[in-house]
Protein backbone atom coordinates (compact mmCIF):
# COMPACT_ATOMS: atom_id res chain seq x y z
CA UNK A 1 0.00 0.00 0.00
CA UNK A 2 1.51 3.41 -1.23
CA UNK A 3 2.13 6.07 2.04
CA UNK A 4 0.00 8.68 1.31
CA UNK A 5 0.86 12.29 1.04
CA UNK A 6 -1.63 15.60 1.38
CA UNK A 7 -2.90 17.30 -1.42
CA UNK A 8 -3.79 20.15 0.39
CA UNK A 9 -1.84 20.63 3.81
CA UNK A 10 -3.95 22.22 6.50
CA UNK A 11 -2.35 25.60 7.11
CA UNK A 12 -2.95 28.34 10.07
CA UNK A 13 -0.94 31.42 9.94
CA UNK A 14 -1.59 31.88 14.13
CA UNK A 15 -0.69 27.97 14.36
CA UNK A 16 1.53 27.43 17.12
CA UNK A 17 2.38 23.89 18.20
CA UNK A 18 3.92 24.22 21.70
CA UNK A 19 0.37 25.73 22.47
CA UNK A 20 -1.81 23.20 20.50
CA UNK A 21 0.29 20.70 23.30
CA UNK A 22 -0.53 22.57 26.64
CA UNK A 23 -4.25 22.60 24.91
CA UNK A 24 -4.08 18.81 24.50
CA UNK A 25 -1.81 18.24 27.28
CA UNK A 26 0.61 16.39 25.96
CA UNK A 27 4.10 15.68 27.35
CA UNK A 28 6.92 14.07 25.62
CA UNK A 29 8.90 14.81 22.72
CA UNK A 30 7.13 14.11 18.92
CA UNK A 31 8.54 12.83 16.50
CA UNK A 32 7.53 10.88 13.32
CA UNK A 33 6.39 7.98 14.67
CA UNK A 34 3.16 6.10 15.31
CA UNK A 35 3.74 6.61 19.29
CA UNK A 36 3.17 10.51 18.97
CA UNK A 37 0.95 9.98 16.09
CA UNK A 38 -1.16 7.69 18.68
CA UNK A 39 -0.39 10.13 22.23
CA UNK A 40 -0.99 13.54 20.50
CA UNK A 41 -4.73 11.68 19.27
CA UNK A 42 -5.70 10.29 22.60
CA UNK A 43 -4.15 13.34 24.23
CA UNK A 44 -6.32 15.64 22.05
CA UNK A 45 -9.94 13.11 22.36
CA UNK A 46 -9.62 13.74 26.35
CA UNK A 47 -9.20 17.30 26.32
CA UNK A 48 -10.93 18.63 22.97
CA UNK A 49 -14.34 18.20 23.23
CA UNK A 50 -17.23 17.18 19.93
CA UNK A 51 -19.43 20.26 20.39
CA UNK A 52 -22.40 21.99 18.18
CA UNK A 53 -22.66 24.78 20.46
CA UNK A 54 -22.31 26.97 17.45
CA UNK A 55 -24.57 25.80 15.76
CA UNK A 56 -27.43 25.37 17.95
CA UNK A 57 -26.91 29.35 18.16
CA UNK A 58 -27.41 29.65 14.75
CA UNK A 59 -24.12 30.09 13.53
CA UNK A 60 -22.84 28.84 10.28
CA UNK A 61 -19.33 26.60 11.69
CA UNK A 62 -16.59 28.50 10.30
CA UNK A 63 -14.19 26.17 8.30
CA UNK A 64 -11.33 29.23 8.18
CA UNK A 65 -7.85 27.22 9.69
CA UNK A 66 -6.95 30.77 11.74
CA UNK A 67 -10.89 30.82 13.34
CA UNK A 68 -10.78 26.66 14.24
CA UNK A 69 -7.29 27.11 15.81
CA UNK A 70 -8.20 30.28 17.80
CA UNK A 71 -11.35 28.49 18.90
CA UNK A 72 -10.03 25.56 19.98
CA UNK A 73 -6.29 26.35 21.05
CA UNK A 74 -6.98 30.06 22.73
CA UNK A 75 -10.51 30.14 23.85
CA UNK A 76 -10.84 26.17 25.06
CA UNK A 77 -13.68 25.18 22.88
CA UNK A 78 -13.98 22.27 20.92
CA UNK A 79 -15.67 21.60 17.50
CA UNK A 80 -17.14 18.89 15.48
CA UNK A 81 -15.87 16.65 12.82
CA UNK A 82 -14.30 19.17 10.14
CA UNK A 83 -13.16 21.61 13.55
CA UNK A 84 -11.33 18.67 15.59
CA UNK A 85 -10.03 16.49 12.47
CA UNK A 86 -8.85 20.11 10.99
CA UNK A 87 -6.96 20.87 14.15
CA UNK A 88 -5.21 17.29 14.28
CA UNK A 89 -4.48 17.90 10.06
CA UNK A 90 -2.37 21.33 11.27
CA UNK A 91 -0.71 19.86 14.17
CA UNK A 92 0.89 17.31 11.69
CA UNK A 93 1.48 19.28 8.95
CA UNK A 94 3.57 21.19 11.73
CA UNK A 95 4.90 17.46 12.28
CA UNK A 96 5.84 16.88 8.85
CA UNK A 97 3.53 13.97 9.42
CA UNK A 98 2.37 13.14 5.52
CA UNK A 99 -1.52 12.90 5.72
CA UNK A 100 -4.88 13.06 3.70
CA UNK A 101 -8.28 14.40 4.46
CA UNK A 102 -10.99 11.58 3.18
CA UNK A 103 -14.69 12.06 3.17
CA UNK A 104 -16.85 8.99 4.81
CA UNK A 105 -20.54 8.12 4.70
CA UNK A 106 -22.08 7.73 8.45
CA UNK A 107 -24.08 4.63 8.72
CA UNK A 108 -25.37 5.66 12.05
CA UNK A 109 -29.09 6.78 10.06
CA UNK A 110 -32.02 5.00 9.51
CA UNK A 111 -31.69 5.89 5.59
CA UNK A 112 -28.44 5.97 3.22
CA UNK A 113 -26.64 9.38 3.85
CA UNK A 114 -24.60 11.30 1.38
CA UNK A 115 -20.39 11.33 2.46
CA UNK A 116 -20.84 14.36 5.11
CA UNK A 117 -18.17 13.02 7.92
CA UNK A 118 -14.76 13.82 7.75
CA UNK A 119 -11.71 11.94 8.66
CA UNK A 120 -7.57 12.18 8.45
CA UNK A 121 -5.38 9.14 7.08
CA UNK A 122 -1.87 9.65 8.32
CA UNK A 123 1.32 7.71 7.15
CA UNK A 124 3.93 6.96 9.77
CA UNK A 125 6.36 4.22 10.19
CA UNK A 126 5.72 2.53 6.87
CA UNK A 127 2.08 2.26 7.69
CA UNK A 128 -1.28 4.27 6.72
CA UNK A 129 -3.47 4.73 10.11
CA UNK A 130 -7.36 6.04 10.59
CA UNK A 131 -7.94 9.04 12.83
CA UNK A 132 -10.85 10.22 13.81
CA UNK A 133 -11.54 12.83 16.72
CA UNK A 134 -14.96 13.35 15.40
CA UNK A 135 -16.89 10.90 15.08
CA UNK A 136 -19.33 12.07 18.52
CA UNK A 137 -20.06 9.25 20.42
CA UNK A 138 -19.10 6.09 18.40
CA UNK A 139 -15.46 7.12 17.46
CA UNK A 140 -12.50 5.37 17.50
CA UNK A 141 -10.00 5.69 20.37
CA UNK A 142 -6.37 5.82 18.51
CA UNK A 143 -5.11 5.30 15.17
CA UNK A 144 -6.52 2.06 13.30
CA UNK A 145 -4.33 0.52 10.99
CA UNK A 146 -5.68 0.06 7.45
CA UNK A 147 -4.09 -3.34 7.14
CA UNK A 148 -5.52 -4.61 9.91
CA UNK A 149 -8.61 -5.51 8.35
CA UNK A 150 -11.13 -8.32 9.59
CA UNK A 151 -10.62 -8.46 13.22
CA UNK A 152 -11.52 -7.39 16.41
CA UNK A 153 -9.68 -4.31 17.42
CA UNK A 154 -10.14 -3.45 21.32
CA UNK A 155 -8.90 0.14 22.34
CA UNK A 156 -9.77 0.37 25.90
CA UNK A 157 -13.34 -0.84 26.48
CA UNK A 158 -14.52 -0.31 23.16
CA UNK A 159 -14.45 -3.30 20.05
CA UNK A 160 -14.27 -2.13 16.36
CA UNK A 161 -13.65 -3.84 13.38
CA UNK A 162 -12.14 -2.27 10.02
CA UNK A 163 -12.63 -4.55 6.49
CA UNK A 164 -12.86 -3.75 2.96
CA UNK A 165 -15.24 -4.47 0.27
CA UNK A 166 -13.96 -5.15 -3.38
CA UNK A 167 -15.26 -1.72 -4.38
CA UNK A 168 -12.61 -0.04 -2.36
CA UNK A 169 -14.64 0.96 0.20
CA UNK A 170 -13.39 0.39 3.88
CA UNK A 171 -16.49 0.00 6.47
CA UNK A 172 -16.02 1.19 10.15
CA UNK A 173 -18.07 -0.95 12.54
CA UNK A 174 -18.37 -1.10 16.32
CA UNK A 175 -19.48 -4.18 18.55
CA UNK A 176 -22.74 -3.05 20.22
CA UNK A 177 -24.55 -5.88 22.54
CA UNK A 178 -22.98 -8.53 21.01
CA UNK A 179 -23.99 -6.62 17.40
CA UNK A 180 -21.44 -5.47 14.90
CA UNK A 181 -23.05 -1.63 13.93
CA UNK A 182 -21.67 0.56 10.82
CA UNK A 183 -20.57 3.61 11.85
CA UNK A 184 -19.12 4.53 8.48
CA UNK A 185 -17.54 3.92 5.26
CA UNK A 186 -14.95 6.35 3.26
CA UNK A 187 -11.95 5.33 0.14
CA UNK A 188 -8.57 6.57 -0.08
CA UNK A 189 -9.26 9.09 -2.83
CA UNK A 190 -8.22 12.37 -1.15
CA UNK A 191 -10.31 15.84 -0.63
CA UNK A 192 -9.23 18.74 -0.41
CA UNK A 193 -10.22 20.92 2.86
CA UNK A 194 -12.33 23.23 0.01
CA UNK A 195 -14.92 19.63 -0.66
CA UNK A 196 -15.93 19.91 2.69
CA UNK A 197 -17.81 23.54 2.44
CA UNK A 198 -21.32 22.09 1.28
CA UNK A 199 -21.24 19.41 3.52
CA UNK A 200 -20.15 21.41 6.71
CA UNK A 201 -23.12 24.05 5.55
CA UNK A 202 -25.55 21.48 5.23
CA UNK A 203 -24.90 20.09 8.76
CA UNK A 204 -24.89 23.71 10.28
CA UNK A 205 -28.08 24.67 8.72
CA UNK A 206 -30.24 22.04 7.41
CA UNK A 207 -33.33 21.37 9.51
CA UNK A 208 -32.97 17.58 9.73
CA UNK A 209 -29.44 17.74 10.60
CA UNK A 210 -28.76 16.16 13.82
CA UNK A 211 -26.25 19.31 14.71
CA UNK A 212 -29.36 21.39 14.19
CA UNK A 213 -31.90 19.51 16.26
CA UNK A 214 -30.20 19.06 19.27
CA UNK A 215 -27.56 20.02 21.55
CA UNK A 216 -24.53 17.41 21.27
CA UNK A 217 -21.44 17.56 23.48
CA UNK A 218 -19.14 14.28 23.98
CA UNK A 219 -15.84 13.88 25.73
CA UNK A 220 -13.68 10.79 25.48
CA UNK A 221 -11.91 9.89 28.96
CA UNK A 222 -9.06 7.45 29.86
CA UNK A 223 -12.14 4.66 31.29
CA UNK A 224 -15.02 5.51 28.67
CA UNK A 225 -16.73 9.04 27.81
CA UNK A 226 -19.26 11.91 28.34
CA UNK A 227 -22.32 12.54 26.62
CA UNK A 228 -24.65 15.35 26.05
CA UNK A 229 -27.23 14.98 23.79
CA UNK A 230 -30.27 17.54 23.97
CA UNK A 231 -31.17 17.25 27.94
CA UNK A 232 -29.51 13.81 28.58
CA UNK A 233 -26.45 13.40 30.01
CA UNK A 234 -24.66 10.02 30.01
CA UNK A 235 -21.11 9.35 31.81
CA UNK A 236 -19.51 5.59 30.92
CA UNK A 237 -17.00 4.69 33.28
CA UNK A 238 -15.02 1.54 34.67
CA UNK A 239 -17.27 2.46 38.22
CA UNK A 240 -20.14 2.06 35.67
CA UNK A 241 -23.03 4.71 34.26
CA UNK A 242 -24.01 7.70 35.60
CA UNK A 243 -27.17 9.42 34.29
CA UNK A 244 -28.61 13.02 34.62
CA UNK A 245 -31.47 15.06 32.83
CA UNK A 246 -30.54 18.76 33.64
CA UNK A 247 -33.00 21.46 33.40
CA UNK A 248 -32.28 24.02 30.97
CA UNK A 249 -31.32 26.23 33.67
CA UNK A 250 -28.31 23.71 35.00
CA UNK A 251 -27.07 23.39 31.51
CA UNK A 252 -24.29 25.86 31.38
CA UNK A 253 -23.08 24.53 34.65
CA UNK A 254 -23.04 20.88 33.22
CA UNK A 255 -21.32 21.92 30.26
CA UNK A 256 -18.30 24.10 32.51
CA UNK A 257 -18.02 20.84 34.89
CA UNK A 258 -18.17 17.85 32.92
CA UNK A 259 -16.70 19.41 29.24
CA UNK A 260 -15.13 22.62 30.26
CA UNK A 261 -17.32 24.53 27.41
CA UNK A 262 -18.31 28.08 28.98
Amino acid sequence: MAIVIAEEKMKADNFDLQAYFSRISFRGEPVEDFPTLKGMMRCQLFTVPFENLDVQEGKVVSLIPEEIYSKIVEHGRGGYCYEVNGLFAMALDALGIPYRFVAARPMTYPVRRPKTHMAVVAAVDGGQWLCDLGFCSYGIREPLDLNGLDREIRQDSDIFRLSKGEDGEYLLQSLSDGRWMNLYEFNLSPQEWVDFEPANYLNSTHPDSIFVRSLMAVLQTPSGKKVLHGDRFREVSENGTRELTPSPDELPALLDREFSLR
